[in-house]
């Protein structure tokens, strides 16, 4: 028995397969790109195809029309095959890696960030060396008389050039020596490492090739961010980015986590994040740069706990079982060999430790981004994405915490949500008066809308709030040519009509998916208020906000406040710093003290486990209004 996936912009894909197996994990195997934020348990909807020929076993969803379904549209977690059939994927299900909008790590905005983290660094004190060196050696040939082996000669060389005490000749360089000095006439490059007068010896190369490169990486739940450094001087060589290639597998770590741990699902699960993300990534990283993938000796990792297991391919089950210990905080030792990454296998991949099972090493490294642990002012750290971590604290201390706000803030449970690829509805403002709406679309000039992205989401329930179309509950108090109502009266504004919208289907937003929302803005909002409690501090406090994450490049401060996503503070205290996680990762891969730093940091963090904090579900219960229960808390914003 056959199914053929005919994938939109690309060539189809036939696989075998046998009766009653399910058409979303059918595509999982085949490598198919079928975007399912909720991991196939049907209810986000997103998983859509349509059935070309042939016939597939179907349960009903809400989430497919009566007309659609004789469209022939499905959903594929709901399909089981029962006989040949070709079924056609949208662009669309694909599109999260191909076109993620991630950020212009070329734009003078990013690379200042990486500079002035650079100058903080080093004005605390913190020296931005490293212990890789590359030298050029020009050796006697041997001859009759000069009979000395080839190790030696080496080893020789570097001593006198370096005065090291030892010389170290790993295998996958002892087997390429001969060959190498040969072909170059004994002129050749050294590269590797001194620590504590021991020279260990990565490569041997032709002359000219001096570069010393290392790779700091954020690997995200959604997105990918890569920079190749010089590690002479910091300087950027390339930049590059992708989407996840495990989010086919669910939006959230758990759905991944319970992926993983069915048969064979902890191998697709790595495969996904290091041979369909991180090797292509790197290796156009290369090809930018001009260089040679051996020339890499250190790569920085900065991921969350779950991303950490799951690229490793180490169990992550534990880490959302109780008692949620993880495999490990910190791991030293693993090298780009044991991953089977494209650079020298003999670098080391330093991860970021993690503070938790729910605070990871991409906070770690974003909290060294930030330099709050060496300032006295106090400092809240928001990272917003997929999920949303929280550090408060100063030089004297530092307290974080970990959100269950779900995927809401990538369009996960949202009708209409997706995320920032071409398409996505990224900002919004709504006429009072008119009710009409304007709108800001992800992709070129004259791109059509197809649904919401995280930020477009905040804007639109704020501005819904402002003009009074909804109350506190998130409920529709006006009605109009945009409000539209279903057979049961449950309300939904309508942002495009069919007619114009990409996909022929209309962009809104209804009271279920306004409910989930503030749901996960108020997860947000308690997780800050109960760290604040935890120290007896209030909001007023705050002297400083930085919003990190891939969602925050797009947020309206001010409308985030307005819906009782943030703090109610002086707006002027919000400072959007791009991508934290891999600025930090940046520091350390060209900073041997940045990276003891971070590990210091990391131990003087506390985490606060806020499903046991006494407290914590009366905060978040009194934040899921608009914009809370108590609006003392929102001078400044508008109250409907």
């Amino acid at each position: 028995m056959k199914v053929t996936f005919q994938i939109e912009g690309a060539s189809p894909v036939q696989v075998e397969c046998n009766v009653g197996d399910n058409l979303l994990e059918l595509a999982r195997r085949a490598n198919v790109a079928i975007d399912a934020p909720c991991s196939g348990n049907g209810s986000c909807g997103k998983c859509r195809v349509k059935l070309l020929e042939g016939q597939l076993e179907t349960i009903p969803s809400r989430h497919i029309t009566d007309e659609e379904y004789n469209a022939g549209w499905r959903l594929s977690c709901n399909c089981k095959v029962v006989g040949d059939c070709t079924v056609f994927v949208p662009d669309i299900a694909s599109a999260y890696q191909s076109r993620m909008k991630t950020a212009d790590l070329s734009s003078p905005e990013e690379v200042a960030i990486f500079q002035k983290v650079q100058k903080e660094i080093t004005d605390s004190g913190i020296s931005m060396k490293n212990r890789f060196v590359s030298l050029q050696l020009t050796m006697d040939a041997p001859s009759e008389e000069d009979t000395m082996p080839d190790i030696e000669r080496l080893e020789r060389a570097i001593v006198d050039a370096l005065d090291a005490e030892k010389v170290k000749v790993p295998y996958i360089v002892m087997v390429k020596l001969a060959s190498t000095l040969r072909e170059n006439d004994f002129s050749v490059c050294v590269k590797g490492q001194l620590d504590g007068g021991v020279f260990t010896c990565m490569d041997i190369c032709a002359y000219e090739d001096t570069c010393l490169a290392g790779c700091a990486i954020d690997i995200g739940t959604t997105t990918v961010s890569a920079v190749l450094v010089d590690l002479t001087d910091g300087k950027i060589l390339a930049k590059g980015s992708s989407g996840n290639g495990q989010i086919r597998y669910g939006a959230d770590v758990i759905n991944r986590i319970i992926q993983s741990t069915k048969p064979g699902g902890k191998k697709a699960l790595q495969d996904a994040i290091v041979k369909e993300t991180l090797v292509p990534v790197m290796a156009n990283l290369c090809k930018a740069a001009d260089i040679s993938a051996r020339s890499i000796l250190r790569l920085t990792i900065g991921a969350n706990t779950t991303m950490n297991h799951l690229l490793v391919g180490v169990d992550a089950d534990p880490v959302r079982m109780d008692p949620y210990i993880p495999s490990f905080f910190g791991w030293e030792g693993l090298t780009a060999g044991d991953l089977k990454l494209p650079a020298n296998p003999l670098a080391s991949v330093v991860i970021a430790p993690n503070i938790g099972s729910y605070v990871g090493g991409d906070i770690t490294a974003g909290t060294l981004a930030t330099m709050m642990w060496d300032k006295d002012e106090m400092t809240l750290f928001i990272d917003l994405g997929t999920n949303g971590e929280i550090v408060f604290g100063n030089r004297d201390f530092l307290m974080s915490c970990a959100c269950s706000a779900g995927p809401a803030f990538e369009g996960g449970d949202i009708s209409c949500g997706m995320r920032a690829t071409d398409g996505a509805v990224e900002a919004v403002s709504i006429d009072k008066e008119t009710m009409e709406p304007t709108l800001t679309i992800v992709g070129d000039e004259g791109q059509k809308p197809v649904g919401i992205c995280g930020s477009g989401i905040i804007d639109i329930i704020s501005e819904l709030f402002r003009t009074g179309i909804i109350n506190a509950r998130g409920l529709f108090s006006r009605e109009g040519a945009r409000v539209k109502r279903d057979q049961h009266g449950m309300g939904r504004y309508v942002l495009a009509f069919e007619n114009e919208t990409e996909t022929g289907r209309e962009v809104s937003i209804n009271e279920v998916d306004i409910d989930n929302f503030i749901r996960a803005k108020g997860a947000i909002f308690s997780g800050i208020d109960t760290l604040l409690q935890s120290v007896d501090m209030t909001p007023d406090c705050i002297e400083k906000v930085y919003v990190a994450g891939g969602i925050g490049s797009g947020i309206n401060m001010k409308n985030a406040v307005n819906i009782g996503m943030l703090p109610d503070v002086d707006l002027s205290k919000y400072h959007y710093i791009g991508n934290s996680s891999l600025t930090g990762a940046y520091a350390m891969v060209i900073s041997d003290e940045a990276t003891e730093k971070c590990h210091e940091v990391a131990a003087n963090m506390t985490y606060l486990e806020l499903s046991t904090y006494p407290g914590y579900m009366d905060s978040f219960v009194a934040a899921c209004f608009l914009p809370h229960t108590d609006t003392r808390l929102f001078p400044n914003s508008f109250q409907g």
